[in-house]
């Protein structure tokens, strides 16, 4: 019985707090503002250290690259943002440089993402590539990438060893 009394207060609470009239759990709950790049670094050589910055509608999130070849980007936005057209800058400059290999825009709107709960967040995804540049239409090629790193993520650890007897 304590259980059961346990349950629906954990049920009652996350309703309350997710602002749903319904006693399930929503979906969405959590559901942020902003802008991502998916970057598939092909065709730039060694970028391990270097810099990014991403920018859109007078925010930036800076940060260093890691060793992998498709990066994530992301830069949280105010709930309130507008969700018109605007610029997102994407600049990458190597480690110890002054001026960046990559300074590209791109011209977009954001997008609706509900939390199935009555609310939600303005959001947009984009792609950068050598050759498409800063783009929303996600390219084949970085769809490839990115299946490949989950599927290496998900994968168990190849440099276990075993011994013999």
């Amino acid at each position: 019985m304590t259980r059961l009394r346990v349950l629906v207060c954990v049920s009652a609470l996350l309703a309350a707090v997710s602002a749903c009239a319904s006693p399930q759990v929503c979906a969405g709950v959590g559901v942020e503002s902003g802008v991502g790049v998916m970057f598939l670094r092909e065709g730039y050589g060694d970028l391990v250290g270097a810099s990014y910055e991403l920018c859109a509608r007078g925010e930036c999130a800076k940060g260093e690259l890691r060793q992998e070849d498709l990066t994530r980007v992301r830069l949280g936005l105010p709930d309130d943002v507008d969700p018109d057209g605007g610029t997102v800058r994407f600049r990458v400059t190597r480690k110890g440089g002054t001026s960046p290999v990559i300074d590209a825009s791109a011209d977009v709107r954001l997008t609706r993402q509900s939390d199935e709960c009555g609310g939600g967040a303005y959001n947009r995804g984009l792609a950068f590539t050598k050759k498409g540049g800063l783009t929303t239409k996600i390219p084949p090629s970085v769809t490839a990438a990115w299946r490949e790193q989950v599927r290496e993520l998900r994968s168990p650890s190849t440099g276990a060893t075993t011994e013999s007897p």
